[in-house]
């Protein structure tokens, strides 16, 4: 299976840190979550992964360069961000004759269980599976109204007045289909812009376990603590 590493943000809320490196080769407790990210796909079977580029993309080559991650590493740079559904629309014919693939946010730390999501995808046959967690401030996520089924009802970005506090979790399992609802404009996004309008064809995964967007400083900082690594990965995919 075929997946989208999303890693080409500026990385402006961890600003000084990611003056001079990429967000996603900061270290968390020594280790560069570019790595924790192969890791976890070498761990679960993927075959292929797409990480889109932007500022200080030579770093990122020369990382992956000097490497040995066990999964085929695919390299997109963006000279002007795309979105990141706009990174999925142009690589559409790299995943349109695939039966589903994966969307990660780089940004995002995780002991989520690839392999029950994907099981929980086949079985409920949506459109596309989006991974969710409570969050403190739902203000500041994408939520989603999820029913009893697990039915993703509305989804709403950043709202003033949320109506749940299910976030999206920056993780998603799709069919192919999921491209056809990306506009054409530049950038796009896909919480803005594509899952708002598949509200009744998704269905949301609640993740157990650790989960953290490491997008602040804040978060950054309780990572290098809280992250429990990845021996606590290998306990949740028994």
């Amino acid at each position: 299976m075929k997946a989208f590493l999303l890693a080409a943000g500026h990385g402006t809320r961890l600003r000084p840190l990611t003056r001079r490196i990429p967000k996603c080769l900061l270290p968390i407790r020594g280790m560069p979550l570019l790595a924790i990210w192969l890791e976890i796909f070498r761990r679960y079977g993927l075959d292929e992964v797409l990480v889109n580029l932007h500022e200080h993309a030579e770093m990122v080559r020369e990382f992956l360069a000097g490497s040995n991650q066990g999964t085929k590493v695919r390299l997109f740079e963006e000279p002007c961000l795309l979105g990141s559904a706009g990174t999925l629309r142009a690589n559409r014919d790299w995943v349109a004759s695939e039966p589903s693939f994966w969307v990660f946010y780089a940004d995002i730390l995780t002991t989520a269980n690839l392999a029950q999501m994907e099981d929980f995808h086949r079985r409920h046959n949506g459109i596309a599976t989006m991974g969710v967690c409570r969050v403190a401030d739902p203000s500041r996520s994408g939520i989603a109204v999820v029913d009893q089924a697990g039915l993703v009802r509305q989804f709403i970005e950043k709202p003033a007045q949320p109506p749940s506090d299910l976030a999206f979790a920056g993780i998603l399992l799709a069919q192919p289909e999921l491209l056809d609802y990306i506009p054409e404009k530049r950038p796009a996004d896909l919480a803005f812009d594509v899952l708002p309008q598949l509200a009744g064809r998704v269905f949301a995964y609640r993740i157990a376990g650790y989960h953290l967007d490491i997008g602040t400083p804040e978060s950054y900082q309780a990572a290098q603590t809280n992250w429990p690594g990845l021996a606590a990965r290998t306990q949740t995919m028994s």
